[in-house]
This record gives structure tokens, C-alpha cells and sequence, in this order.
């Protein structure tokens, strides 16, 4: 996590936050705090739930049982052993720990509903959930249990958990310690649930947007990394600039995304002495689609992830909890958990990340075959026969590709009933952020050897010179992965160029 002192802190209403707000806290540490706003309307709906707790009709959520067992009227002398045995009993998750940073945003997105005011939770179980994010406190939260319906009811049961002083979690530096302890350190005090509160801890879709959000950040750069990489390999197949003219895209074809990378990959080829010297005598009429389409799907890929972002800035904007105190102070049953507007975009956002690596491999592969790189030698290597090259290199990126295009099967399909048919249809969209997150990891190896594989097809094709901008890029990329020569240990020069592909910029 980074100095969370050095990023502007983070102020919760009752009328959401931004997506950078959710990028600031989960990955970056930064600070939250609960406005004035916020603090009143949780204490004002805290006593509508108070006064239908007291009251003699039973209420969904508050003098109840839940799902399929909603038909017991619990009597007030139990309810607080109700919603202690709620979250313990669905704190169920199995599997290895999830990263750090979806659980912060986990506990974000439950904090920001929380504070809308229509939960009815007390203030101070909105102000604890702050005080774990401030402290660096972050539970464990395990891979499976959520069916991303009535929300992500398994991983947001870990949080709950250890805001009762239970359960498992990690400090500040990641080192697993006991709850209890964690929180007397940060002078924490572990949270009584009463009526509803438990409920309303673990009634959201807050797993799978905080996903969601992370991932389009994460695509939008690689969209940024993938117009380099697919502008370098152009360079490195000795292809043509001409096919990515403003006047051959959003006058003719108006997406708004191909246009956008068209113009990136243009203006990364701007001053290439590769791409000049053979522009007046090339025999060839058509590039290969890998090179010439390349705006138009990652041209797709763009407009996709804008897509993604409208929807995540609704959800950011919603409520979802059930039941919900409404603005008359009535509490409402409703369905607004169901991840299935979550759970489409990210299913969604794994086809395009899929094929964008699927090119990009594409044009790796020719620059390696030494019957379509147009004079390069075999395998990019320094002695074929003797060196391999990158011969391998492109296995890897192959085997990658392969899974991304598994990792491409919708989860957001494969409903599953549950609790006595009372769930019998669920959104999986818990299950298609978990995929999405490994198929952009994969994306971004993907682009890392195809950079690898161009910058030494530009290097080989001196002495004509590449762009300034490609210049740049292999500068830096040789200060940790070096240029052609005899074969050596390729693995840990890959795994440097992915982390320069994380950090790479367009400028």
C-alpha cells in the first residue's frame, strides 16, 4: 500500500464517491472519514429501526429470521445473538486469502452504503468500518462463498467478523495477528451488532464493484500499453503508418475508442526512420490484420471499458441492502443485491481482454517466424540454431492467451439455486471478478513479451532508427531487460518487463 499520508483523503457522504476515490482507498491507503451529513442520517434512520424493532408485527431483517428461515419472529431478547450468529454462520469462505486491495475496497463500498442513511445502522458501526481502513486493519477474506446474490454475502461476513472482534485479519505491514489484539493496538473497540445491523453489513455487491473498479483502471492502461506495443511491433515488421489516419476512422467508422488508439498508435510512429525507408518502395499492399485492425479492436476494448465505467458509476451512486429504510421511513423488502448488472460488465471485460491479448500474441508470433518478419532472423535470436531466441517466450505468451480465452466463459451464465430455492437464481458476478483479475495479469504478460519481442525487432533493424517515442520506451526497458545477444535466462528479464508494462506510459 502506498504513504497513505501523501494521498488526499477520502470524505463519505450519503451520496457515494467517485471511482478514483475507491482506487485512492483501496490501493493507496488513503484516509477515510464520515461526514456530518452522514453521521445524522445514519443516527436519524437508527431510530426508525428502533421503533419497528419495538413494534409487534415482525420486520424482515429486524425481528426475524433470514432467507428461507424469514418466517420465525425472533423475540428482542435474542436478536442480538441473532445477528452475531448471522455473521458468524455466514462468514463461510473458503480457499486462499483474496489481495488486500479487494478487501479494502470491499469494505468501502459497505462503508459508503452504510453512511447513505438507508441501512439503519448506528453511526458507530460506520465509524468502526472506518477506523479498520485508517489503521490498516484488513480481514481475511477467503476466494469462495460468494454466489453474488443478496450480495457478497460470504466476504463481506469475514469483514463483519472482525468488527465483532473475531475472526481472522492482518495489520498495516500484512502480518497475520489475533483480531482482538489487532484492534486494541488501534484503540478499536469490537462492535455489539444490534437489530439489523448485521444484516445490513453483508446485504451488497461491494466485492465484485470494488473488482469491477480496479479492473477498468487496470484496462484502461493496458488499452494505453497495448497501442505502444502494437505501434513498436509495426515498426518491427517493417509495416505502414497510413492505415492509422484520423480521416480512415471517426469520420468513416465513429467509435469513439478506435479512434482514440488510432490516433496513440499514429502518433507514437510520428518521425520513425523504419517506417519512412520503406514507404516509397514497398511492394507490399496490405499489412496483416494483427497490425492494420489493431485500432479497431483495441478501438473496442476501449468503448467496452467505457461502457463498464457508466455502469460502475451507477452502482457507486446505488443503495443496495435489504431491507432498505426508505425516504418515507417505511422498510422496504426489495432485490437490489443481485449482482447481475455487475456481474455482465465483468464478464464482458474478459472477452475483450482476451482477444486484445490474442493480438497482441499475433503479432509476436510474426515477428519470431522468419517467413513473415521481412528479413529478421529466426527466433529473433543471435545465432539461430545455437540461440532459441524468444522461441519460448512466445509459448509462454501462447499459454497465456489459451487461458485468457477459458478464463472468456461467462460466470454471469451459471446460476446455481441456494438456500432452499429461496435464492434460485444468482448473478456469479463474485466469481466473474476473480476471473477477470487473473485474465488481466495475464493481459499485461501478454503485452510485456510482445514489448520484449518488438524492442529487439527494432533494435535488429538498425541502423534505421525507430520513432522518438519507441526510442524512449526501449531506453528505459534496457535499464532492466537487455537487448539481442546469445541466449540467457530469459524468465526474470519477463517478469521485469511486467512490471515496465505496469508502469508504462502512452507520453
Amino acid at each position: 500500500m502506498s504513504n497513505a499520508g501523501s494521498i488526499t483523503p477520502v470524505t463519505i457522504g450519503t451520496s457515494g464517491m467517485t471511482l478514483d476515490d475507491v482506487i485512492a482507498v483501496a490501493r493507496g491507503g488513503a484516509q477515510v472519514s464520515l461526514s456530518d451529513e452522514a453521521i445524522a442520517a445514519m443516527a436519524a434512520t437508527r431510530l426508525q429501526i428502533e421503533a419497528l424493532a419495538n413494534a409487534v408485527e415482525p420486520v424482515y431483517g429486524v425481528s426475524t429470521g433470514f432467507g428461507a428461515l424469514a418466517t420465525r419472529h425472533i423475540p428482542a431478547e435474542m436478536r442480538t445473538q441473532l445477528q452475531r450468529s448471522l455473521i458468524r454462520s455466514h462468514a463461510a469462505g473458503m480457499g486462499a486469502p483474496v489481495e488486500r486491495e479487494v478487501v479494502r475496497a470491499l469494505m468501502l463500498l459497505r462503508l459508503k452504503t452504510l453512511a447513505s442513511g438507508r441501512t439503519g445502522v448506528r453511526p458507530v458501526v460506520a465509524q468502526t468500518m472506518a477506523a479498520l481502513l485508517n489503521a490498516g486493519i484488513t480481514p481475511v477474506v477467503r476466494e469462495y462463498g460468494s454466489l453474488g446474490c443478496s450480495g457478497d454475502l460470504a466476504p463481506l461476513s469475514h469483514c463483519a467478523l472482525v468488527l465483532m472482534g473475531e475472526g481472522e485479519a492482518t495489520d498495516l505491514d500484512g502480518v497475520a495477528a489475533p483480531v482482538d489484539e489487532l484492534l486494541a493496538r488501534a484503540g478499536i473497540s469490537p462492535i455489539e451488532l444490534q437489530e439489523k445491523e448485521g444484516l445490513a453489513l453483508i446485504n451488497g455487491t461491494d466485492g465484485m464493484l470494488g473488482m469491477l473498479i480496479m479492473s477498468i483502471a487496470d484496462l484502461e492502461h493496458l488499452c494505453d500499453v497495448a497501442d505502444i506495443t502494437a505501434a513498436m511491433s509495426v515498426e518491427g515488421l517493417l509495416g505502414t503508418d497510413q492505415v492509422f489516419r484520423p480521416e480512415l476512422h471517426l469520420p468513416l467508422r465513429p467509435h469513439p475508442g478506435q479512434a482514440q488508439s488510432a490516433a496513440n498508435i499514429l502518433a507514437h510512429l510520428d518521425g520513425s526512420g523504419i517506417v519512412a525507408s520503406h514507404r516509397e518502395n514497398d511492394d507490399r499492399v496490405q499489412d496483416a490484420y494483427s497490425l492494420r485492425c489493431a485500432p479497431q479492436v483495441a478501438g473496442a476494448v476501449r468503448d467496452t471499458v467505457a461502457h463498464a465505467r457508466l455502469v460502475a458509476g451507477r452502482e457507486l451512486a446505488a443503495t443496495i441492502d435489504n431491507p432498505v429504510v426508505l425516504g418515507d421511513g417505511a422498510v422496504s423488502s426489495n432485490g437490489n443485491f443481485h449482482g447481475a448488472p455487475v456481474g455482465y460488465v465483468l464478464d464482458f471485460l474478459a472477452i475483450v481482454s482476451a482477444d486484445l491479448g490474442s493480438m497482441s500474441e499475433r503479432r509476436s508470433d510474426r515477428m519470431l517466424d522468419r517467413h513473415r518478419s521481412h528479413g529478421l532472423p529466426p527466433f529473433l535470436a543471435d545465432d539461430p540454431g545455437v540461440d532459441s531466441g524468444l522461441m519460448i517466450a512466445q509459448y509462454t505468451q501462447a499459454a497465456l492467451v489459451s487461458e485468457n480465452k477459458r478464463l472468456a466463459v461467462p460466470a454471469s451464465v451459471d446460476s446455481i439455486p441456494s438456500s432452499a430455492m429461496q435464492e434460485d437464481h444468482v448473478s456469479m458476478g463474485w466469481h466473474a471478478g476473480r476471473k477477470l483479475r487473473t485474465s488481466i495479469v495475464n493481459l499485461t504478460r501478454i503485452l510485456a513479451i510482445e514489448l520484449v519481442t518488438a524492442a529487439r525487432a527494432i533494435d535488429l533493424r538498425a541502423p534505421l532508427t525507430p520513432s522518438p517515442s519507441s526510442a524512449r520506451v526501449i531506453e528505459q526497458l534496457r535499464l532492466t531487460v537487455p537487448g539481442p545477444g546469445p541466449d540467457r535466462f530469459l524468465s526474470p528479464e519477463l517478469a521485469a518487463a511486467e512490471v515496465f508494462v505496469q508502469t508504462l506510459r502512452l507520453s
